[in-house]
């Protein structure tokens, strides 16, 4: 049994109540590769208007979680709210948060320990910035963040890896097949070393990264590349096209 391959769509700060409907609408309506695990990322605050209106089979995702269970924490979320609301999933560790929050790889790690310990899958991201690919400092850089991880987390199963070169999000520079199929297998033979076999055989690792419904058949193709996390073109109908881009 081959891993399920995954497309989460990541809608960052974006929509509103009409365009998050709409989305959910088309996603509702569209015929969808019944192979592919798919997973939302909208706004906080449509978190649960998505979960009302995504049909079954489909899943919902937070865009961050907090490492405590309550207190005194303004304006973050806990894994229990997310759980009790119905929500499966949370993106964690997304360059965005990393550079303009600076969030660490220990905190990112305490998340998502925290996540996986109350039952919510994560997809954990990962991935390098221009001058560190240039420097030949991709895969040291982000082993060191997966690593963070794996020293607080021992079962991967309910871990997706996203694979995000921090230069090709929202450029609409894409890393070439290559560098992204180079990538993927870099960090499986990782997890093999580090997390174990049964980790790296079966962990999907994604793809993220100006990924559109042109470049998307391709990269499905590479044998590491069990997936996409989708920006920008998640909110449009194109992200149908993504979606069932294993089945070309």
């Amino acid at each position: 049994m081959g891993r399920q391959f995954f497309v989460g769509g990541n809608f960052k700060m974006n929509g509103n109540i009409k365009t998050i409907k709409d989305i959910v609408n088309n996603i509702n309506a569209a015929k969808l590769d019944p192979n592919t695990e798919v997973v939302i990322a909208p706004p906080s605050l449509y978190l649960l208007l998505a979960r009302e209106h995504l049909r079954k089979g489909l899943e919902v995702a937070a865009q961050n979680v907090f490492d405590k269970p309550n207190g005194a924490f303004t304006g973050e979320i806990s894994v229990g709210q997310l759980v009790e609301s119905g929500i499966t999933w949370t993106i964690l560790g997304h360059s965005e948060r990393r550079v303009i929050l600076q969030e660490d790889d220990q905190f990112v790690a305490s998340k998502t320990k925290a996540a996986i310990d109350g039952g919510l899958g994560v997809i954990l991201c990962c991935g390098e910035s221009l001058e560190q690919r240039e420097a030949n400092k991709t895969i040291e850089v982000v082993t060191t963040q997966l690593k963070a991880v794996a020293d607080k987390v021992k079962d991967w199963s309910k871990i997706v890896v996203a694979y995000e070169p921090i230069w090709a999000i929202g450029t609409g520079k894409v890393a070439t097949t290559e560098q992204a199929q180079e990538v993927h297998a870099a960090i499986r033979e990782w997890l093999k070393k580090e997390v174990s076999e049964e980790a790296a055989e079966k962990t999907r690792i994604l793809y993220g990264g100006s990924v559109t419904e042109k470049n998307s058949g391709e990269l499905a193709k590479q044998p590491d590349i069990d997936g996409f996390l989708v920006g920008g073109a998640s909110l449009k109908p194109a992200f149908v096209d993504i979606i069932n881009s294993n089945q070309a």
